[in-house]
């Protein structure tokens, strides 16, 4: 088939509009979306105990540190608290947090530092991982991707950081959703922004210095929370992430890969309007989300920006972050930018993190 070339096409990436497809979206002006328990009780499961929500089977868990005990009833401003808690490995502590914001149970991956306790005298710095689009059928869930598909726990074994892995909602959009201008939930940049941060600074011993990075349309988030929560996070990275959801892009799909991608979505069973909008109806919404519009915001902010070039979408992403990087340029804003040849992986996102590492941490001492 052809492909689709139209002048009112705008790209929105990971490229989905916020995730809602795992591979892209692209919204034509009011044509097409094409890429489109509350509990009372808090509880941990103790050591060699059954597994919590999305576990792996008993007889695959590993050895258990002691039990972070009743820390687990960490609680926000607005009453979004931890209502289990469960360790997957020595390092690896799973959280369920019921929270008011969410239309689901909030769930938080932590991978601990040497010496953590959450009675511990110190505190520790915290490095974000964000995941990108929705997993596959099968797949790893948000929370887990990182830990499942690279070697981010051996990566920062040696790391004295608590590594924060939350997850971003069924589209992996990372966002406060406009709901047809109703607002309300889910309002997953709250969740991240404000109640998280309260939760593990109050329960697990976080401390206020901060640094954020992701994938695909976690890229997005990670620099648009940099830009809009200034002072939250130190430094910020992107690999392979949607940076200009609104320039219009010269690069198209083609017919088939529309027709998979708009069936991918309907299966998600989300309207995408939901979540900022049409593009240009609600067009200052998603400007208020857009890393390119937000450039100027993020000057003092370290920043890491990288993307392939093999395939549409890959494509799309590094023409987006190539747009980004020369607007920062044109500000006077110093970012690492690395746009390299080949596809995206998780394999590439984990060299990209651990090259991105140095600067990620340099201000979390």
């Amino acid at each position: 088939m052809r492909a689709v070339r139209r002048r009112d096409w705008f790209v929105a990436g990971a490229m989905g509009l916020a995730g809602c497809a795992a591979a892209g979206l692209l919204v034509a002006r009011g044509v097409l979306g094409a890429l489109l328990v509350r509990s009372s009780a808090c509880s941990i499961a103790p050591p060699g105990g059954p597994p919590g929500p999305t576990g792996p089977p008993p007889d695959r868990m590993r050895p258990f540190p002691a039990d972070p005990g009743d820390d687990c009833r960490a609680r926000a401003d607005d009453g979004a608290i931890v209502v289990g808690s469960w360790f997957r490995a020595p390092r690896i502590l799973d959280l369920a947090i019921s929270s008011p914001i969410l239309e689901e149970m909030g769930r938080v991956r932590l991978l601990l530092p040497k010496g953590w306790s959450p009675t511990a005298t110190r505190t520790w710095p915290a490095l974000w991982l964000l995941h990108g689009g929705p997993p596959a059928a099968g797949g790893p869930a948000g929370h887990t991707a990182w830990t499942s598909r690279t070697g981010v726990e051996r990566l920062t074994r040696e790391l004295d950081v608590l590594v924060v892995m939350p997850d971003g909602g069924r589209c992996g959009d990372h966002a406060d959703w406009w709901n047809h201008g109703a607002g309300g939930a889910p309002r997953w940049e709250t969740f991240h922004t404000v109640e998280l941060p309260q939760i593990l600074e109050r329960g697990y011993r976080a401390g206020p210095a901060r640094a954020v990075a992701g994938v695909s349309t976690g890229g997005r988030a990670a620099l648009a929370y940099a830009a809009r929560h200034r002072g939250l996070f130190r430094a910020a990275a992107s690999f392979s992430g949607p940076l200009d959801l609104l320039h219009p892009d010269p690069a198209a799909l083609d017919g088939a890969d529309l027709v998979r991608l708009a069936a991918q979505t309907a299966r998600r069973g989300v309207d995408w309007r939901r979540i900022w909008g049409d593009p240009v109806a609600q067009r200052s919404i998603w400007r208020r989300n857009n890393p390119y519009d937000l450039a100027g915001r993020l000057a003092g902010v370290r920043l890491y920006l990288s993307a392939g070039d093999d395939g549409p979408v890959e494509a799309l992403a590094r023409r987006s972050t190539a747009r980004l990087a020369d607007k920062l340029k044109k500000l006077g804003i110093p970012a690492t930018v690395h746009l390299y040849e080949g596809p995206s992986s998780w394999r590439r996102w984990e060299r990209e993190l651990r090259a991105a590492l140095p600067l990620l941490l340099a201000d979390l001492r």
